[in-house]
């Protein structure tokens, strides 16, 4: 008797840490709803000019971007001249803000959203110096095979999502991504869930960095004021309703 009451209890205390774990997650995702409702927008894509984007490390966006129905959509061009790609950034820089915006992300595709982007000649990519939260065909990409911190939505190969609540390939997909160096939070949304959180400053950033693919890269996150950008990863993505928020 003594055993089975002790066996309920472990397993009524595992259901009460799970209960509090999906809580607090829960709570989390009310919490940046309510926030995202509050703050004073700026948009920076509103579905019919580039205004606000150029192309990194070059002049106004070109083809192979194009826009669609409302969508700022990659079309990966048949040919394109040796190490030339197509990243874009916004022309203006962001320190502490609130980003939303919708992807969509063709079968077997990989593409990305960056902040705290150095535009120069000494980085030739955004990726060099903007962390990245993946977009990403968690299904048929082979690097979602490579680890959960490559799968869409995670601070990419340093936090993994709590979960994957992403829709397939092909559907719109709604992304928040809350970067606050004053408070030291970092939080990703991906269709009205809170599924990855991180410090963006300090010991435990500089920790992240040194675990992961960029600890060895000069530059990497390090430039708080920085612009926002969309990866060209030689896969047809969209984006679209790209606005952006100053905390």
């Amino acid at each position: 008797m003594r055993t089975i009451v002790l066996s309920t209890l472990a397993a009524l205390m595992l259901l009460g840490c799970k209960n509090n774990a999906k809580q607090t997650e829960e709570d989390k995702s009310m919490d940046a709803e309510k926030e995202t409702t509050s703050l004073e927008w700026e948009t920076l894509f509103d579905g019919t000019s580039f205004d606000n984007w150029k192309v990194y490390n070059g002049g106004e966006v070109v083809e192979p971007w194009s826009i669609e129905e409302g969508a700022m959509v990659f079309n990966p061009p048949a040919e394109r001249p040796q190490g030339v790609t197509y990243n874009l950034i916004s022309k203006n820089t962001y320190t502490n803000f609130v980003l939303s915006m919708e992807w969509m992300i063709a079968e077997g595709g990989n593409s990305g959203i960056f902040w705290g982007i150095h535009e120069s000649k000494d980085f030739f990519a955004p990726y060099q110096t903007g962390p990245e939260i993946q977009v990403l065909d968690n299904e048929r990409h082979p690097d979602s095979k490579n680890g959960l911190n490559r799968h869409a939505g995670a601070l990419y190969d340093m936090v993994e999502p709590s979960e994957d609540v992403t829709k397939p390939a092909g559907e719109w997909n709604t992304c928040t991504i809350k970067i606050d160096h004053v408070n030291n939070i970092g939080e990703v949304t991906l269709n009205g869930t809170v599924i990855v959180s991180f410090a963006v400053d300090g010991s435990e950033w500089d920790e992240m960095v040194a675990n992961s693919k960029f600890a060895t890269w000069e530059g990497f996150g390090a430039y708080p004021d920085g612009h926002i950008g969309v990866q060209d990863h030689g896969d047809r993505v969209a984006y679209r309703n790209i606005k952006i928020a100053k905390l």
